[in-house]
């Protein structure tokens, strides 16, 4: 797979240029991270109900967001700047990572965080052979200036379609670019992977020493799609470099056709 390697080395290249400063080492308790494709603000019947989402984000008291299927402008949801709102409604932070021009305005995936974003940028996944028709898919990466240090919050959302075919070149393109990223600090990558925990695309980000942080401390109800009847787990967090997961659960809401799952982990070197 020929992806090109100038793309690679000017994301790598901008997130770099914010320098590689940390905090001291802050309190103990575990770090609160929600991964949550929000379906563009709409329940599975497509009921608008972006306020629901907010609360919900607030209510579980994370502090970095990881959001998949955000509208920002888009016709189909009456042109609001959906990440604009959620900041609005929550206090929180956050960036946007267009993947598609869609509808009038823009679709893609954001990260909201409590803390100050120090800098962000995306990255395509590119893929070969893919039809015309394709819908591209990408990675957004935020530097977070926390209390536990910077924290590397990577977010994505990999191919919806049902082959594994392109998931695979995206996974391992994915792989790479956040163990990139993971060299010096530390770093969380997430999102809707559209694979379930055998699949190859997550064995792949397994061999590249990706951690599923669920799978060792998951709790309660093991899936998370779809919202109303739950039979498959497609939500991720994976960790590295000694990252320690205390508690993962899905929460019980339809305010999407997702499921959002949260996680509390513990940084390396905080236990």
């Amino acid at each position: 797979m020929r992806l090109g390697k100038r793309w690679l080395f000017a994301f790598l290249g901008a997130i770099a240029m914010a320098g590689c400063q940390s905090l001291g080492r802050g309190d103990q308790e575990p770090l609160r991270v929600l991964v949550y494709n929000i379906h563009a603000g709409t329940d599975a019947a497509r009921v608008p109900n972006l306020e629901r989402v907010a609360k919900i984000i607030k209510d579980s008291r994370a502090s970095v967001v990881l959001l998949q299927e955000v509208d920002r402008k888009t016709r189909r949801s009456g042109s609001v700047d959906q990440l604009a709102r959620l900041r609005e409604l929550t206090g929180y932070r956050g960036v946007f990572g267009k993947t598609i021009d869609y509808d009038g305005g823009e679709y893609g995936i954001a990260i909201l965080s409590k803390w100050r974003i120090a800098s962000s940028a995306f990255a395509p996944l590119p893929v070969e052979g893919a039809p015309a028709s394709f819908e591209a898919r990408g990675a957004l990466v935020a530097r977070i200036v926390s209390p536990y240090g910077i924290i590397r919050a990577v977010n994505t959302h990999l191919d919806a379609t049902r082959a594994d075919t392109y998931r695979i070149q995206q996974s391992k393109t994915l792989g790479s670019l956040a163990r990139a990223q993971s060299d010096s600090g530390f770093t969380l990558l997430g999102g809707d992977m559209n694979s379930e925990p055998s699949s190859e695309p997550i064995r792949n980000l397994a061999e590249a020493g990706w951690q599923d942080l669920f799978a060792s401390c998951g709790n309660g109800q093991t899936f998370s799609f779809p919202a109303d009847k739950p039979e498959k787990r497609i939500d991720y967090l994976l960790g590295r470099g000694g990252t320690k997961c205390v508690r993962a659960e899905i929460l019980d809401t339809q305010a999407s056709d997702h499921r959002p799952v949260l996680f509390e982990v513990v940084p390396p070197g905080r236990d």
